[in-house]
């Protein structure tokens, strides 16, 4: 992916489409240019039952998480009742606009090398909501999942009476999602818990965790009606995520937002670590199936680490990572056991995330939704998949900079195959063909609405094009890299 095009986390959010005609488990996909393979079950495809089912349609009959309420006061008031499972366990805290998940996941699985028992919470979803509350690697069981559904949901009920005898709206879709993440983090039970911002920071329900390690991925504008219209307006409010006397790690950042953290830092009297002063990527090399990635870390040097993802902005966040868990183990001071930090980096994934999916042709799906994301996967695609004819399927959210994601991605893509991902809030594909046309002209687009027939019209155009590597790119909306993914797994990983 971009995964500096993970964005803000549940940026792209909607309940995916039930799907119950799925291939069974054990259908390959390839996920490497080497024709390497992963088995279907690699994410939970087609995996909920009806009960988590019924799990999933009580939470999205909440407020949903394009309409966040500023306020931790529910939040806290739900897991106050509840006993505070939140403090049964450290916490990594990760924020950003772009990265977050491809660095959690990492954070995670090195985390995880290291013979702790790990608690994830990301967001959003490709295909399964049980993707969000990763437990030792896994997503949650599908039994733990419900069971601790239903034990939460009177404290829910009770709290949503209480703040709504204030006149304050119930508690929203993701409130009551985090309220049950950290409650199956202390079930399972789990020995550190590393958990991405919903969005923003500062009043983001996740924020009444109390952090050891705070990581700040790259911060640039995005959720501009919610976050503000500057950079530094938004790293502000990111930077609310910060705890007094703890380590904050952050990748390289612009001046505006990189005062801002200094700021935070200061007036919690925590030490603040800063890519490209602290710590910093001093090689990156692609190789079969990802990159060999060399890091000089806080503590110690790293050399030749095998990072199975594309894209040298995933370098950045495998250094992030590192630094991240450098800050949690040893406050930065005791350099990570390389042979673990090899294991814990060469587990990591990161589903859709320039993740190639089929063959004849390469199919790649990318979760990159704005500007800064489309600009990493522009520069990612031709190292990791090199192709003299890109046939783009895009797809954007009505309230993302659609012109500025074409921009982005207008020298990279030869074809445009408009289309719209699912939901209410797509933004509609003959819109959205309009401001690609007057990005790129109308000889390289083409408009089809459904989904399913753009990526038969992307396969058809890369098979006619004049070139051996031609190639289908899936980007734009994350809801919609989820959908992509479940229609190729239903044939069969290909063509």
């Amino acid at each position: 992916m971009s995964d500096s095009n993970e964005y803000d986390a549940h940026d792209d959010d909607m309940a995916p489409d039930d799907t119950d005609d799925l291939a069974p488990d054990g259908v390959e996909i390839p996920v490497g240019p080497a024709g390497d393979t992963a088995p279907g079950d690699a994410l939970p495809y087609g995996g909920d039952d009806d009960e988590v089912k019924r799990v999933e349609a009580a939470l999205y009959a909440r407020i949903g998480e394009q309409s966040p309420e500023h306020r931790l006061t529910a939040t806290r008031r739900a897991v106050e009742l509840l006993g505070d499972p939140h403090l049964a366990y450290p916490v990594i805290h990760i924020t950003g606009t772009n990265g977050k998940t491809s660095t959690a996941r990492m954070t995670e699985s090195i985390v995880r090398a290291h013979g702790l028992r790990t608690g994830l919470m990301t967001s959003p979803h490709l295909v399964s909501i049980r993707e969000r509350i990763v437990i030792d690697g896994e997503p949650i069981e599908s039994s733990r999942f419900v069971e601790n559904w239903d034990d939460i949901t009177p404290i829910l009920e009770m709290t949503d009476a209480e703040v709504t005898a204030k006149g304050e709206l119930p508690l929203t879709f993701f409130e009551a999602l985090t309220v049950l993440a950290l409650a199956c983090f202390a079930e399972a039970p789990v020995d550190v818990a590393v958990i991405e911002v919903g969005m923003g920071g500062e009043w983001d329900s996740t924020n009444v965790v109390q952090s050891q390690v705070q990581v700040f991925t790259p911060i640039a504008i995005d959720h501009a009606k919610q976050l503000g219209n500057t950079v530094a307006e938004i790293a502000r409010t990111k930077s609310g995520i910060v705890k007094p006397s703890s380590s904050v790690v952050s990748s390289a950042q612009t001046p505006e937002a990189l005062a801002e953290l200094e700021r935070a830092a200061e007036l919690t009297e925590s030490t603040l670590a800063v890519e490209g002063t602290a710590f910093r990527v001093t090689s990156d090399t692609p190789a079969v199936g990802g990159q060999l990635v060399s890091v000089q870390g806080i503590a110690g040097t790293y050399d030749d680490l095998f990072v199975p993802l594309f894209g040298a902005h995933q370098a950045h966040n495998a250094a992030v990572a590192i630094a991240a868990v450098e800050s949690f183990l040893g406050r930065g001071s005791q350099a990570l056991d390389e042979d673990v930090l090899s294991e814990g980096l060469a587990n990591a994934t990161s589903p859709g995330r320039l993740q190639p999916i089929a063959t004849g042709p390469t199919v790649v799906v990318d979760a990159a939704h704005n500007p800064h994301g489309a600009k990493a996967l522009a520069d990612a695609l031709p190292v990791a998949f090199p192709s003299d004819h890109v046939v783009g399927v895009v797809g954007i959210l009505r309230d993302k900079d659609a012109r500025g994601f074409v921009r982005a991605l207008k020298d990279t893509v030869a074809t445009f195959v408009v289309t719209q991902p699912p939901g209410e809030r797509a933004l509609d594909a003959d819109e959205f063909a309009r401001v690609v046309v007057d990005e790129v002209g109308n000889d390289r687009v083409v408009v089809e609405p459904s989904l399913a027939g753009a990526l038969q019209e992307a396969r058809d155009l890369a098979d006619d094009a004049d070139a051996e590597d031609a190639m289908v790119l899936v980007a734009g909306s994350i809801v919609m890299v989820g959908a992509v993914m479940e229609l190729v797994h239903r044939e069969g990983g290909s063509k």
